[in-house]
């Protein structure tokens, strides 16, 4: 439970007062009763405790007109404190459960106000690292977890989670599937991630589908289920680390074209349209980015899908084309700070 929530706060200052209060009227009754009605510390102690509590014992000696007076007093303050002590308390107990509902609301309604984002099914390994990527572009999505143990350490994040099964079309619609662009199939289990790949696609025919496998035997399934990609992360990595071995240096420098920190990216993909008004049709020499930005077009994806690296500088840009540029974090920013890129 995160004790920031505002709510925690208010009980937690509420219970400091109640304790404090408590703790000056104790001390009020043993100095009272020491002075006072010249008792010893032990029967000051006793009879401030008996007093505060109104058990109804009698008292060690009996007390003059002073110390009953006194007494009157302390019995009077000490159940009103008391009193304010206990309510506290019971308020507390009886509204500690509804934290998790206040949370959970206030993250539904988070999730109900997004469109075009990414749903993460799973934050395990791979759904972590998915979650870091998109943070670092600023991506916004959504977990859905199983585990509220696991909802419970990251949700201090401020990340957004549903707790569910993501097997269960329900989840996926509170995850918002129906306007998202994305889903992201990050189970640990190739079955469970089939059984979302068919569900998804089921609830939104053109949603983007990216699913992980453990086996190769599940890549055409997840394939035919639906999934436009499916990724199998043990297959990545073996041939990273063999590559790592025969081409070192130039895994090393691919490695660092990705995102180390939040605002340090080498490549963006943008689209044409984000650029110019693409009905006036350009060149990549038109645009001239790496004079403007320093930015250097290293890739370009045509409106067909189709791939071309290092493009030449007269490489029409057509309406629905992509081109792929590299730089240093700063020309990045540049390049998105001029473009009004988000």
């Amino acid at each position: 439970m995160n004790i920031d929530n505002p709510l925690l706060k208010l009980f937690r200052s509420k219970i400091y007062t109640a304790i404090i209060l408590l703790f000056i009227v104790i001390c009020v009754g043993v100095l009272g009763y020491r002075y006072i009605a010249d008792y010893s510390w032990i029967d000051a102690i006793y009879m401030t405790v008996i007093t505060v509590t109104t058990v109804g014992f009698a008292e060690v000696n009996p007390l003059d007109t002073e110390s009953k007076i006194f007494t009157i007093f302390l019995i009077l303050s000490s159940v009103v404190i008391v009193g304010y002590a206990i309510s506290i308390i019971t308020e507390y107990i009886l509204s500690r459960n509804n934290f998790e509902d206040i949370k959970q609301r206030k993250m539904q309604k988070r999730i109900d106000d997004m469109s075009s984002h990414i749903i993460i099914c799973g934050y395990g390994r791979n759904g972590k690292q998915v979650a870091k990527k998109l943070l670092a572009y600023n991506k916004p999505f959504v977990i859905v977890e199983r585990s509220k143990d696991v909802i419970e350490k990251f949700q201090q994040d401020d990340l957004s989670f549903v707790l569910g099964n993501a097997n269960e079309d329900e989840i996926l619609v509170e995850a918002g599937i129906e306007r998202a662009s994305t889903i992201i199939c990050a189970l640990p289990s190739d079955a469970d991630n089939l059984f979302v790949v068919l569900s998804a696609r089921q609830i939104k025919s053109d949603l983007v589908i990216i699913s992980r496998a453990s086996q190769e035997t599940s890549y055409n399934k997840l394939k035919l289920a639906g999934a436009n990609n499916v990724i199998l992360p043990d297959r990545i990595g073996g041939d990273h680390m063999a590559s790592l071995v025969v081409i070192p240096d130039l895994i090393e420098f691919i490695d660092n074209l990705g995102v180390v920190g939040k605002r340090n990216i080498n490549i963006e993909e943008v689209k044409v349209e984000q650029l110019y008004n693409a009905t006036q049709e350009k060149t990549i020499r038109d645009l001239d980015l790496r004079s403007q930005t320093g930015c250097t077009v290293i890739g370009f994806k045509d409106d067909k899908g189709e791939y071309i690296v290092n493009p030449e500088a007269n490489t029409k840009l057509v309406p629905g084309s992509k081109i792929i540029v590299l730089g240093r974090p700063e020309q990045i920013e540049k390049l998105n700070s001029e473009y009004d890129i988000t």
